[in-house]
C-alpha cells in the first residue's frame, strides 16, 4: 500500500491549472489503487510561516535545550517533517511565479529542510536522509521554457526543485509541465491535454 503526500501551492481555486491537474492525478490514482492513502496539504490557502530566529536556534540545538519560544517555533516543522518522511510518494502542484516557485512553497521547503531529519553533514559533506521515494511535480506556467529554447535559462523552478529534493535524498523526481498557458487558447489547450496524458502515464507506471 502506497501513502501519497499531495500538496497544492496555488492561491487560486477553480481557476488553478496546477490544482486541477493534481486533483486529476489523485483521482486517477485512487481509481487504480483504491487501497492507497492520501494526505493533503493546501499551502496556497493555509500559509506556512517563514523561519525566524527561534526556529533557527531550535533546529540547530538539542530539544532539551529549547526555550518555550523555540519549542513553539519548531513544532510545526517537526510535524511537517514527520508527514513528509511518512509518505512513499509525493504529488505536488506548483505554479511558476517570476520564473521560480511561490513564496508559500519556499516557506514549506525551509520548514522541512532539517539537519538530522532530512539531511546530514559528515566528513564527506552533505548527505540526504530521505530515500526510496518517488515525486511527481506538476507545474503551471504562462510561458514555455524547454531544453534548447531561448527561454530555457529563465526556468529557475525546475532545477531548484531537483536540487533541493535531491539534497534530501529524493532523486526519482518526475516533472509534468503545463506551460504556454498565456500563449493563446490553442497553445493552452494543447499544453493541458499533454499534461493530462502524462498524468495517465505516470499513474500507470
Amino acid at each position: 500500500m502506497t501513502h501519497i503526500l499531495h500538496i497544492d501551492a496555488s492561491p487560486r481555486q477553480e481557476r488553478s491549472v496546477s490544482r486541477t491537474l493534481t486533483k486529476e492525478f489523485i483521482t486517477n490514482w485512487q481509481t487504480a489503487h483504491p487501497d492507497d492513502t492520501v494526505t493533503y496539504r493546501d499551502l496556497g490557502h493555509h500559509a506556512i510561516p517563514f523561519v525566524d530566529e527561534d526556529w533557527i536556534a531550535a533546529a540547530y540545538s538539542a530539544p532539551e535545550q529549547h526555550t518555550p519560544a523555540q519549542k513553539q517555533a519548531i513544532q510545526l516543522s517537526n510535524e511537517l517533517v514527520d508527514e513528509f518522511i511518512a509518505a512513499d510518494r509525493y504529488v505536488f502542484g506548483i505554479p511558476m511565479y517570476n520564473f521560480s516557485i511561490p513564496a508559500s512553497f519556499k516557506a514549506y521547503i525551509d520548514q522541512i529542510t532539517r539537519v538530522g531529519r532530512t539531511f546530514a553533514v559528515d566528513a564527506n559533506g552533505y548527505k540526504g536522509l530521505v530515500h526510496n521515494k518517488k515525486m511527481t511535480i506538476i507545474t503551471a506556467s504562462s510561458g514555455a521554457y524547454p531544453d534548447g529554447s531561448p527561454g530555457h535559462s529563465y526556468d529557475m523552478q525546475t532545477p531548484y526543485l531537483q536540487l533541493i529534493f535531491g539534497f534530501m535524498g529524493i532523486t526519482d523526481v518526475e516533472f509534468i509541465h503545463a506551460d504556454s498557458l498565456s500563449m493563446g487558447d490553442e497553445a493552452r489547450d494543447k499544453a493541458i491535454a499533454t499534461a493530462q496524458s502524462a498524468i495517465k502515464t505516470a499513474v500507470l507506471a
